[in-house]
This record gives structure tokens, sequence and C-alpha cells, in this order.
């Protein structure tokens, strides 16, 4: 809501949340509603009094309506950046360093983290491929380590730079035989702004091709200058494959945390985040949290986001239950009413009374969110002249974080002419009401990791909806991006062949134009089209019939040389001596994403 008025450069500045009503909006800046509503409803949008509009939205009609106002967005505290700045006090305590291990898709990553373990995670992901994030804990030199498992895919890159900002160290992962990618850059860009220290694992050194140096080049090409080569990034040797080097990695990230001093409270109610979420028959929405100060315990009630649970069991990372979980540590949890959010910020409360009310402030302040118009809607709307199809999905996901991460990915295909629409989403297999939902919206239905059920699938049938399932999400995209491309209008394409000065006309009729002159560059052959050029414009162009040499028919007549010419036209052209012909092909390529 508006909190703040003055003036200034003789406008009105009105500061606005990043959401506000049509109603509060007309009262803010002074202007009867209907007229506001009216504004809306003349770039084709339907509004009505209580419906919320996003800033970008609210600055947009109040430029339409040429108001001298100025709107000011009310800056909103992220909490996640709160948390980071929070002022530690005297008591707190050493916690473990939290390491997110990241880079390109298959420079084995999982892998490391499966020597690291001694686990074997790597053969159960689907194409090898880390497809959620995980978070593990282990002992090393009576420390411990907790390490994110990041997905590697591009698609993931919401995750991954979620992952980065909960962490301290960043472990690289680049394969010594294939060099840095761009899904490596994403990474390190991605760890570099999160301001984490970051740790190159050079992996695969037993593979043959492996080439250190050079992926050393390629790093310091990146700004990531090895240690050995004078810089201050530390790089250690690995192979996932036989443990080599695996103890110096740990030993290296511990020496760089070491610096940091990094701390907790220990004391105090339990604060963290929620790493991952899904439904699990027979133990209901399970969640995945990584506490980051205090310590969380079986039967407390915590609330995330727009959810909260009364903690029924609490389990390590390899299902062993867990008395209390502290600061830097992953626990698995279930008593969630509904499934928690990637990226929620839990909290203790008391008791399951305050929880409710807790969630009840937040429902408040969301309420109207479903019926908010956001300003690339309206931008849809007043830009008449461009025509954008739509494409409508509905996507089911196993868990929350690849939930939004493939929503993301698929939102991130959107160009001008192509958007994206996503109408329905959720957790869990795919049912009869997303069916019916696709069907009355036209959408096709994408799942990741989920089950169609038989009945599902005769709906489905009888319906003629389209429903794709994926295990692999990178597989999920490919096949969102080639549909997506068989839609785009194909590209136009030119090709230049050569170019011909005019030196004689034989005949003209209306249809036909017998000529010769002199090719001046690249070749002049038959079948192609060609620009007829007087005085530096184009008066006509005409198709290339045939092309004589001392009156026989040439495939290519080159530079340098004369030649004849019948040329086609649909409309009589009188062709003088100096008039130039550019020979060129015209033709029509597929577009993709």
């Amino acid at each position: 809501m508006a909190e703040a008025t003055d003036q200034a450069n003789d406008k009105q500045v009105v500061t606005i949340s990043d959401m506000i009503t049509v109603g509060d909006l007309a009262d803010k800046v002074g202007v009867p509603v209907p007229k506001l509503i009216g504004e809306l409803m003349k770039n084709g949008i339907m509004a009505t009094v209580n419906q919320k509009i996003d800033f970008e939205t609210a600055q947009i009609i109040v430029e339409e309506l040429g108001l001298e106002v100025e709107l000011h967005k009310q800056e909103v505290v992220d909490p996640l950046e709160t948390r980071k700045t929070r002022e530690l006090s005297k008591t707190a305590a050493e916690r473990p360093p939290i390491i997110a291990v990241m880079g390109h898709v298959d420079h084995g990553k999982t892998s490391l983290l499966d020597a690291i373990r001694g686990s074997g995670v790597a053969e159960g992901e689907a194409g090898g491929i880390t497809q959620h994030i995980s978070a593990y804990q282990i002992e090393h030199n009576k420390r411990k380590l907790t390490f994110l498992d990041t997905p590697g895919h591009e698609a993931f890159a919401a995750l991954r730079e979620h992952g980065a900002k909960l962490t301290d160290v960043a472990v690289i992962v680049v394969a010594a035989d294939d060099g840095i990618k761009p899904q490596t850059e994403e990474a390190i860009k991605f760890a570099a702004k999160a301001g984490v220290k970051i740790v190159v694992a050079l992996n695969k050194i037993d593979k043959e091709g492996a080439d250190v140096n050079r992926v050393k080049q390629q790093l310091a090409d990146q700004g990531l200058q090895a240690e050995d080569w004078g810089g201050d990034t530390i790089t250690v040797e690995v192979s996932a494959k036989t443990k080599k080097g695996i103890n110096t990695l740990l030993d290296m990230i511990l020496l760089l945390t070491d610096v940091e001093e990094l701390k907790a409270e220990v004391d105090g109610d339990a604060e963290g985040l929620i790493i991952e979420a899904h439904m699990e028959q027979g133990r209901g929405p399970v969640a995945t949290v990584l506490v980051e100060h205090g310590h969380l315990k079986q039967g407390q009630v915590i609330v995330a986001g727009n959810s909260y649970a009364k903690i029924r069991t609490l389990q390590d990372y390899k299902g062993d239950m867990l008395k209390e979980a502290g600061p830097s540590t992953p626990a698995t949890l279930t008593g969630f009413k509904t499934i928690p959010r990637f990226g929620d910020v839990f909290s203790v409360v008391s008791d399951e009374k305050t929880a409710k009310k807790r969630l009840q402030s937040v429902d408040r302040r969301n309420s109207g969110k479903d019926l908010a118009m956001s300003s690339s809607d309206l931008l849809k709307m007043i830009n008449k002249n461009r025509t954008t199809q739509e494409v409508s999905v509905i996507v089911k996901a196993d868990v929350q974080g690849s939930l939004k991460s493939v929503i993301d990915s698929l939102n991130s295909l959107t160009i001008e002419e192509l958007a994206v629409r996503v109408v329905g989403s959720g957790v869990g297999n795919i049912s009869e009401s997303d069916v019916t939902m696709a069907a009355s919206s036209g959408a096709i239905i994408y799942g990741f990791g989920v089950e169609v059920p038989v009945n599902v699938k005769q709906l489905a049938a009888r319906e003629e909806v389209t429903i794709r399932v994926y295990n692999i999400i990178y597989e999920l995209i490919d096949d969102a991006k080639e549909l997506l491309s068989s839609m785009l209008s194909p590209e136009i394409v030119e090709t230049e062949i050569g170019k011909l000065i005019i030196k004689g006309i034989f005949r003209t009729t209306k249809e036909a134009i017998i000529c010769g002159g002199e090719v001046t560059k690249g070749k002049a052959v038959p079948k192609v089209l060609a620009r007829v050029i007087r005085a530096k414009e184009q008066i006509a162009e005409v198709v290339v019939e045939s092309v004589k040499r001392q009156q026989q028919e040439a495939k290519e007549v080159l530079e340098g040389e004369m030649c004849g010419l019948q040329l086609k036209t649909d409309k009589k052209i009188l062709l003088e001596e100096g008039d130039r012909l550019e020979f060129f092909t015209r033709e029509e390529v597929a577009r993709t994403l």
C-alpha cells in the first residue's frame, strides 16, 4: 500500500508496494476508479476494483493516463539477505561449512560426491544426472562438512543459483579431458555473484586426453587464476573413479573455511531453509531442510512460507532418526500439512495455534495475487501490432525444486512472437483434473518424474489431450523447444551469387528479356533471382531462366566472362545498357529457439 507522498520536480511522488489493487492505486494517484478501469479496458483488459496489479503495470497505466505522478516502489527486504547480515551474539559457535558442488552436466559432480560419501548415488540418477537438489553431511578429520549436490544441467539455473546463495564454498567440477563448458561458466558466475569461496576440482585426470594445464588456462580466462599459476584459486586434481585427491580436496575446503571462522547461533529457536519437498505415499508431505541457526527437534512446530508442520519424524540423509539437527545440518522431516515451497524460510513457533495465525497473516498478504495483472500481460495487450502465439502448458513434477526449475526453464523459452503460458502446476502424479483443465484450456501436460495412471491415460485419449512425461530435465526442455520451434515462422535467407553489367539488349517482351553482359563479381547461373539496379536503385526483380556462353547453355559463367541471359518477368521492363543485375537465391529456413 502507499506509504508516503511528496512533491518533486513538479510531480506528485507516490510510494507503493510491489502489488496494489486497482482501487487503491486510483485513490493514491487521485483519479476515479471507473477512469482507471476504463484505461485498462481500452487496452483489452477486463479489471475489477479489487484486482491487483504489479508496480510496473501501475507505472504503465499512470503514463497512459498522462498523470503528473511519479511512482516509487517501496523497498522490500529479502528475508534471505536479512539473515545473511544477521549480527551474531557472543554465544555463537563454530559450525560446519556448507559446500555446493556445481559444474557441467556430465563432468562427474555426483560421482565425486559418491566417492566422498562411499555410496552409490550416481547409478540411481536418471541418465546419470542429478535431478534434484540433495544434501549430505560427512565427517573428515573429526570435522563435519555439509554438501549440496545441485543439478548440473542449465535448465536447473534457478536451483543452482539458489544453491550457491546457501553456501560458504562452491566446488566447481571441471573434467580435465573436456574443459570449461557454458554450464561451468554459469556456475562460476553464480558462485562469484553469491560471494562464496571457489575451489576447482579437476576431475577425470586419469582419463585419456586429460590436460590440466589447458583447463587452468581456461579458468584464468574466467578470472580464476590457479594458485600454482600465481593466483589465489585453489585447484585440486581428483578422480572420482579411483578416489585420488579426495582427501586433499576435503583438506583444502576445511583450510579455506578456517579463515572464514564460520559461526552460527546455537541457542534459541531453529531457523533455516526448505531445500526440497515432495509428497510421499504413506508419509504425506516430506521436506528436506537445511538448519542455519539453533537446533531443530522432533515435536516442534515450524512455519515455512504458506505451510506449517508439527515435526513427526526427523531423519538424516541416510534415513537414520535424529533427536535434533543443529546449524549447517540437513534433515528430512514429515508433518507438514501441505507441501512447502523450495527456498521457503522456516522458523520455529511455540504451537500450532501460533502457526495458524502466522499463516492467516501470509494469506492476507497474498490474497488477490491469483487475480494480479502483470506488466508483461499489460504490455502484450497495449502492443496490438505484435502477434504473439501462446502455448499453454500444465506442469506436474515429483518435488517442488524440480517443479520450479521446469517452470522457470519453460518461461525462459518465451520470445517476442511465442510465449509459454503455464496454466496449471503442482507436485504429484498427473490426475484426471489435470486432463480436464488441459482439455478446457488447450494445454499440453508435461510431467517430470511422475506417473500417469491408466484411467488418466484413457481420459486423455478421449479428450485428445497430449501428455509428455520425462525423467531427465533437459529432454523435457528440448521437447518444448522443438514444439515451439515448429510454430516459428521460417526465416527468409538470401544468398548473393554474383553481379553482371548489361552490355546489350536483344529482345524485350511483356514476360521475357534476352540480353547480354559481363560478369563483374561471383558468377552468373540459371534458375536464380536477380535484382535490376539502375543508378543505385532497384527497379525490378526477375528470374534468370537460362545462361548461355557462345550460344551454348552454360551451368555457370565466372567473373570477367561475357554471357547471354534469358530473364523472366511478370511485367514489361525496359532494360538499358549499363543496368546491373545482382544474382541471388532466396529460401525459407526453419528457425529454432
